[in-house]
């Protein structure tokens, strides 16, 4: 099996897990951050700035991909990892979610989905198996099932009917998946807001085995007690040996209230997508670097950060490059962003460990700010 999940600590306080996920491409403790690299790329981030930061798990976008510059020449260069010179475990999507968010330009069926390209416009048409074989091509350590990601809001028939065409299309996957060994294949759980569906789509995924489970359909335009709901339906079907993976999820607070609720995996592109407007995430809260007020602020973003960009450059410094638009600003941003989810989990990983995750989550909020980390940025 490419991938083998161990449970090292539960947490007194909470029940959160502090586990270790092995993979072919390293180890990496959870709860993690995995930060997003759609086109093989971390925007603004250079693969050995990641490998600095212990970056873990990275992604990279399997519909993106296959558009530009097509899986066949991902696969040609060694796959991913050598593509982009990036030797730590990584993990592609299924490409669900972006055919989601095309909207009505995409016609659902049970074959698969057809739909024009962002790139041309040229029609395309996209299955449980494509999707499978586009990411064998990829070489991905983690790989994902082929799901739709159901609108907020909808109706309990039409969630039904999703549901159990996710799980058809999660069957299919599995079948057309031989590169077991190299690649784990992970089932996604859907069913909105509605706790039966949650409960049997969860179920009939374990019962296909695999060898770990996502949760999709959240933060999708839910409020954030729906999505807290959606993630506690889901998770309490799901088996404790494997690990856990909330999709989409990067907002500070979530993390912490998907660890408490038993998540061991997260990603999001945004960290880098707010760095690119000038918010920054730091351990005094939030700032907007656009401030008139940090003209003359010649101090780190961050002064408990080690990241690059706090170790080299002022507030200063990176306003003014932000200001003009400068492109070394916006990297400078993304990389301090990234680099603070990722201590994040580490400061989440040890709270766990120490059974306090509680105590830390309400430190958290006094620290930095409970109506900023509250709501997503």
């Amino acid at each position: 099996m490419a991938i083998s999940y161990e449970l090292k600590h539960v947490c007194k306080q909470t029940g959160a897990r502090y586990g270790i996920l092995h993979t072919p491409h390293g180890d990496v403790e959870t709860p993690m951050f995995m930060p997003v690299g759609t086109l093989a790329t971390v925007k603004g981030i250079a693969p050995e700035y990641l490998k600095e930061m212990d970056a873990g798990v990275v992604l990279a976008n399997t519909y993106h991909l296959w558009l530009r510059p097509g899986e066949d020449v991902v696969s040609a260069a060694g796959g991913l990892h050598d593509f982009m010179n990036y030797h730590g475990p990584m993990l592609t999507d299924s490409g669900g979610f972006q055919v989601f968010s095309l909207g009505k330009t995409r016609k659902i069926e049970e074959e698969g989905v057809t739909f024009k390209s962002i790139v041309d416009g040229r029609s395309l048409f996209l299955s449980p198996e494509k999707a499978i074989d586009i990411q064998n091509k990829l070489g991905a350590d983690i790989i994902m099932s082929f799901d739709e990601c159901a609108p907020y809001p909808c109706t309990h028939d039409y969630m039904k009917n999703s549901v159990e065409r996710t799980l058809r299309w999660a069957k299919r996957g599995q079948d057309v998946h031989t590169n077991i060994q190299n690649q784990a294949l992970f089932g996604i759980v859907q069913g909105g807001e509605f706790a039966d569906l949650r409960e049997h789509c969860a179920k009939e995924l374990v019962k296909m085995d695999f060898p770990g489970y996502s949760i999709g359909g959240t933060s999708v335009g839910e409020p954030k007690d729906v999505m807290y709901k959606m993630v506690e339906d889901a998770i309490q079907w799901l088996p404790d040996n494997k690990p856990r993976y909330l999709m989409g999820v990067g907002n500070p607070i979530d993390l912490i209230e998907g660890a408490i609720r038993g998540v061991d995996m997260f990603d999001c592109v945004l960290p880098t997508r707010v760095a690119r407007h000038g918010a920054v995430m730091t351990s005094l809260g939030r700032l907007n670097i656009n401030n008139e007020k940090f003209k003359y602020d010649f101090t780190p973003l961050d002064p408990n950060c080690d990241c690059y960009a706090c170790k080299n450059y002022t507030k200063s410094y990176i306003r003014h490059l932000h200001k003009c638009d400068e492109l070394f600003g916006k990297s400078l941003l993304s990389i301090h962003n990234v680099n603070f989810l990722l201590q994040l989990s580490k400061d989440i990983r040890t709270a766990i460990q120490e059974d306090r995750l509680a105590d830390f989550k309400e430190e958290f909020l006094d620290k930095y700010g409970r109506e900023v980390y509250e709501r997503a940025f």
